[in-house]
């Protein structure tokens, strides 16, 4: 019989949100939030209208929503599976729904007593729910309060969620694109009883959010699934089901009732608490928590929006910066004009902020300062920027596989375009050596005949290739006529293939002439047969008869059409062509991968070393500091200034102090066992790329350890935001190659070279001198002229060695000199030039964070930079300073010292040799020593084309032992195994020319041989050693040879086929010669002085100090600059060749392993830049 409808209308109608099945209304939220009134937690925030919201979704969780929306089930229940359908798994996330009225129905919904069907229950809105579905929810919650199991309606029909279109957008919360979907859902379950299946009617509300203009509202009526439900089916159902108990079901049934009551009343006088204090809206529940399902109540008389049919609202978490979402509100059927939603609060979330809208250009956006809710419980800001960093990482990744992947694509396209040319060209070549050959036997052809009248003949005399035939000559008849032996010397094709034919020739014995014969196999390509005789095999013969330089000829018959051979014989040459092709390419590029190999190794060394180089000080674990994971980082107080202190205190930061976070709190740190060291350990964001730190005596400071003013870096791996980039500025007189003279032109292009490779951006500033070499310049072109000095002055560019470089060429004339140095008016020259670059720099906009200025030649950039650009367009930019070499322009040097930012010098012993100098004195505490180093691709013995034979570390022996022998046949030296010295460099007083001088004799004296390239400046120096070279080549003119030039080529042959290396300078602020020499494995032996001191370690006296820098000793060295001191060295290095020469190899090999190249000097000039910067 028809029963009264119940009155459900606050659990079903006003939350009526989220699921499309019945029971989602039902929430146990009575349990956990009990209190009334307004929520406090309703905040006003920024100004909405001046922010442009994102376009984003609010993902919700697989499975069930959270607790406090739905009715906790027995696993393997039918309402599980309702749930499971309707929540969204398949894609990963749940719909953002509203709550509303779904208008009325046309037919009531009608519940018989007694009946074992669903019975139905009818509310005000005309929504109808199945009591089984109610029984459900009441079962579930007696459960979780009595621990008993539920006991779930095996009658309850399961319905398919409807698939809803929804517009996608791309969130900008994650980086990752998603469907965004936000659908108001109001829908009856109707048993149709005529065909016994349940219809689902929805009203759906579909809103797209594509544009930052108002969304659209798309209104899909109806939307009918039918499933059928046959009395077998319910019958037959697989779930665990229980009797139900008539009257127990009845008592349910009224609890229901009561607690929707209830629940009604709570939501009723929430509403009018918060209108009566004039609060426009309120949430529930009132303590907002993340990972939970939300209702936001509005009450629209109170609005901007009381007037508009439609209420939406539009918001995003944490302060905007996280999942942007659209929602409908809907009408509710709390007293007054209350409109509400709900919302999923992801367990990111610790604020929620949103204003609200109609659809369209009409805001309430709480008079500009946006609306904003505090979720409580969840994470704080800082844990969040490690969401979004985490975020980032992700998305960095699937960037970098994506380029990856098209960087793969590009190149295996490229390699296949690649692969197509060359088979064309293989086709070409082919065709046209067949036409060549076609020619050439043609002619031949001509000259061949069948027998040549007591000279030769062949038996049988018609043959075809593979024949076997025996071929006679008269010994007689030609210049062979009294040769001991006779041989045969053949080919085919006129030789085509060279010598393939040999044998020996018999006396035959017949009468009639001085026959002897050969057998002799017809190649099976053969068209003609060429050949001599001789009196000997191949190599070993002297007299030949070769027909009068015409050869002997004889035609070869062939077995198929001629047109046919030479298809086949051009498709052989081009598979032969492929072939060699194929075999070529693969030793270039495993080549290619070799060295990319070893000099990735080799960097991946000395970036070892360098976090290790202050290890007697302070080191971290792990070494390799990784972003996101904690650092421990160990302290030894007693070599620094805090020696003797009771406490230390760690104080850092990190990205060059720059952080978002900024400084991390100052740490007291903790003892270690049995060491010197105190540590603490950090926390390293994701962000990161650098950690920064110093030492105190206190927490709130006093003495600091800062590393004399350079601070503590450590670099920081596998961090999701890279280092940005400096600009650094070199302003030079010089550069390698185009414009060199000693060594200064090769440190700015090496060094800049390697900071470029680091990630930074170098431009180079260079006179344009009229004697430049431009053939190393690629991209040459005017780029622009300004005035300036009261002259033009153009500006060319070009790539040199990679490098931007920009050459300044005045009209004035005063670069068209024909040299670099040697005018009597270079100072001025140079400041010219100085002054033309930093205004260059100033009318061209430019800003760059360093100027790096090099010697007494381009020392006034320092004091006219901070003269007259430092104030005006250049004020961030920092000046750096490098002494090359203070014999020249002390002056210069010293006024540049005083106005630079920071000053280095090519050694950390020239520096201290340098220390006390006038110039230098007052300026210590910014000046330090960077050695130099060599560039490992102009320098490299693996791919050097002016080498005979190419080696690493693991074949010297025989590398070297080939260069050796190539060297002395060129000079033309006694081709011996002898210990061979090699002296290179420019005959100058520094260079000590009287210990080179006694080097070469001392030498002699112990049975080696010696080379010497080089020339000098001063013209009676080099007369000197001119005299020196003819008495040398005269008396030991196969172990001597002095070349006084310049040859770059033979350069590299002596570094590689030379046992030692002597540098004797009596001062040498870095030196480069001991360091080309160790790459190649030759010995050196130097003078203890500057660079050199610092580079080579003896391996009699230097092997403590050498493993304090993480190496083992390379060389000989002396001291003193007498000739007593060039003995001790020398004697002991050929002693050790003649006496041990597997540990002679071995000193070698060890010497080639270490890294002498702008590796570890390019991470120090870095420190500097950033030091000069701070």
């Amino acid at each position: 019989m028809p029963t009264t409808p119940l009155e459900t209308r606050a659990s079903i109608e006003l939350f009526s949100i989220g699921r499309a099945n019945s029971s989602a209304p039902l929430s146990p939220w009575r349990k956990d939030s009990v209190g009334m009134g307004v929520s406090h937690h309703i905040i006003a925030s920024a100004d909405f209208s001046r922010r442009k919201p994102r376009k984003g979704q609010i993902p919700r969780p697989k499975g069930a929503v959270p607790k406090g929306f739905v009715p906790k089930s027995r696993v393997d229940t039918s309402t599980q599976k309702r749930e499971k359908s309707d929540s969204g798994d398949e894609d990963g996330s749940r719909t953002v729904v509203s709550g509303g009225r779904a208008g009325p129905s046309k037919k009531p919904a009608e519940m018989k007593a007694g009946s074992d069907e669903d019975i139905e229950i009818e509310n005000e809105s005309d929504r109808t729910v199945s009591t089984s579905q109610l029984l459900d929810a009441v079962r579930s919650d007696e459960t979780e309060e009595n621990e008993r199991m539920a006991v779930t309606d095996d009658d309850v029909a399961e319905t398919s969620t409807p698939k809803i279109l929804a517009e996608s957008e791309e969130g900008e919360g994650d980086g990752t694109p998603f469907r965004s979907k936000h659908l108001d859902v109001v829908g009856s379950d109707i048993v149709n009883e005529a065909d016994g299946t349940l219809s689902t009617r929805k009203t759906l509300g579909v809103l797209t959010s594509d544009s930052e203009e108002s969304g659209t509202i798309a209104e899909i009526d109806e939307y009918k699934t039918k499933t059928e439900l046959t009395k077998p089916e319910l019958l037959n159902h697989s779930e665990t089901s229980l009797d139900h108990d008539p009257e127990m079901e009845e008592c349910s049934i009224k609890k229901v009732e009561l607690d929707a009551d209830m629940y009604r009343q709570m939501l009723e006088n929430l509403a009018q608490e918060n209108f009566s204090k004039g609060n426009k809206m309120f949430v529930y529940p009132q303590v907002v928590k993340p990972d939970q399902d939300i209702e936001l109540v509005l009450n629209r008389s109170l609005s901007t929006l009381k007037e508009e049919p439609d209420v939406l609202i539009m918001g995003a978490f944490n302060d905007w910066r996280w999942k942007h979402f659209k929602v409908k509100l809907n009408k509710t059927h709390l007293n007054g004009d209350w409109w509400s939603c709900q919302l999923y609060v992801p367990k990111e979330a610790y604020k929620i902020d949103f204003v609200f809208f109609n659809g369209g250009d009409v805001y309430d956006n709480n008079d500009k300062k946006d609306f904003f809710i505090n979720v409580e419980g969840g994470m704080d800001v800082l844990s969040f920027e490690d969401v979004l960093l985490e975020e980032k990482r992700r998305e960095l990744e699937r960037l970098a596989t994506e380029q990856a992947e098209r960087e793969r694509q590009a190149e295996e396209d490229q390699r296949k375009e690649a692969e197509r040319a060359a088979r064309e060209a293989d086709k070409a070549q082919a065709r046209m050596e067949v036409e060549k050959r076609q020619e050439a036997i043609h002619l031949v052809m001509k000259k061949a005949v069948k027998a040549t009248d007591n000279v030769w003949r062949i038996e049988p005399n018609e043959f075809k290739g593979g024949d076997s035939v025996r071929l006679y000559y008269n010994r007689c008849s030609g210049p062979l006529a009294h040769a001991n032996e006779l041989w045969i010397h053949g080919g085919h094709n006129n030789w085509n293939e060279g010598v393939s034919i040999t044998g020996r020739l018999f006396q035959s014995g017949k009468k009639d002439a001085d026959w002897w014969y050969v057998d002799v196999v017809v190649p099976d390509r053969a068209l003609i047969l060429d050949w001599v005789f001789a009196d000997g095999p191949p190599k070993n013969a002297h007299i030949y008869d070769n027909n009068y330089f015409q050869d002997f000829h004889a035609i070869v018959r062939m077995c198929m059409p001629e047109e046919l051979y030479w298809v086949e014989e051009e498709d052989r040459i081009y598979n032969k062509i492929q072939e060699e092709r194929r075999l070529k390419e693969e030793a270039i590029r495993a080549k290619a991968e070799r060295t990319a190999r070893m000099k990735s190794e080799t960097k991946a060394r000395t970036m070892k070393m360098f976090l290790l180089s202050q290890k007697h000080i302070v080191y971290t674990e792990p070494v390799d500091v990784q972003a996101g994971s904690a650092v421990t980082v160990f302290y030894n107080p007693s070599n620094t200034v805090l020696n003797g202190k009771p406490e230390v205190w760690f104080r850092g930061s990190f990205n060059h102090w720059t952080h978002r976070n900024g400084p991390l709190p100052p740490q007291k740190m903790l003892p270690t066992d049995n060491s010197l060291h105190v540590k603490a350990t950090v926390k390293v964001p994701l962000d990161a790329y650098k950690m920064d730190f110093v030492f105190s005596e206190k927490e709130d400071g006093g003495i600091y350890d800062n590393k004399n003013g350079m601070d503590y870096h450590i670099p920081v791996f596998g961090g999701i935001t890279k280092e940005p980039p400096m600009h650094i500025v070199h302003v030079s007189v010089e550069m390698a190659p185009i414009a060199k003279v000693g060594g200064l032109g090769d440190v700015v292009t090496s060094l800049s070279r390697a900071v470029q490779d680091l990630g930074h951006n170098v431009d180079i500033i260079l006179p344009k001198y009229d004697c430049l070499n431009l053939s190393n310049v690629k991209e040459f072109q005017f780029s622009r002229s300004y005035h300036w000095g009261g002259t033009e002055i153009k500006v060319w560019f070009g790539k040199v060695e990679g490098l931007s470089v920009y050459f300044l060429e005045p009209q004035n004339g005063l670069f068209g000199t024909g040299c670099i140095y040697g005018c009597r008016n270079d100072a001025e020259r140079f400041s010219f030039f100085c002054h033309a670059a930093l205004e260059f720099l100033h009318q061209s906009g430019w800003n760059p964070d360093i100027l790096h200025c090099h010697d007494w030649s381009s020392a006034p950039v320092a004091w006219l930079f901070k003269d007259y650009y430092m104030h005006y367009s250049l004020s961030k930019a920092r000046v750096v300073f490098t002494i090359h070499n203070l014999e020249f322009g002390a002056h210069l040097i010293g006024k540049a010292m005083e106005y630079s930012d920071m000053a280095t010098t090519v050694s950390h012993t020239y520096s201290k040799e340098v220390s006390g100098n006038s110039v230098i004195a007052p300026h210590l505490h910014k000046f330090h020593g960077i050695l130099n180093g060599i560039d490992p691709d102009i320098w490299d013995p693996y791919n050097d084309k002016f080498i005979p034979v190419s080696y690493t570390s693991e074949n010297v022996v025989e590398g070297k032992k080939a260069a050796k022998e190539t060297l002395q046949q060129r000079l033309g030296l006694k081709r011996a195994d002898l210990p061979l010295v090699g002296i290179i460099t420019r005959l100058t007083v520094q260079k000590g020319i009287h210990l080179i001088k006694h080097a070469i004799w001392r030498t002699l004296e112990r049975n080696g041989q010696v080379v010497l390239l080089g020339s000098a400046p001063d013209p009676r120096i080099q007369n000197d050693f001119v005299n020196l070279a003819n008495q040398l080549h005269s008396t030991h003119g196969d172990r001597a040879r002095l070349c006084l030039t310049y040859d770059e080529p033979l350069s590299h042959l002596i570094y590689a086929g030379a046992d030692f290396i002597v540098v004797p300078s009596i001062f040498e602020p870095c030196g480069l010669t001991q360091l080309t020499a160790m790459r190649y494995g030759s010995i050196p032996v130097v003078r203890k002085t500057g660079g050199l001191y610092d580079t080579v370690f003896d391996v009699d006296h230097d092997k403590e100090r050498a493993q304090a820098q993480g190496l083992e000793p390379n060389g000989f060295s002396f001291d003193g600059a007498d000739i007593a001191g060039v003995d001790y060295a020398l004697n002991r290095a050929i002693s050790s060749w003649y006496d041990g020469r597997d540990w002679f190899n071995s000193l070698c090999k060890t010497a080639m392993e270490q890294d002498w190249s702008w590796n570890r000097p390019a991470l120090d000039y870095l420190e500097f830049y950033h030091a000069a910067r701070k």
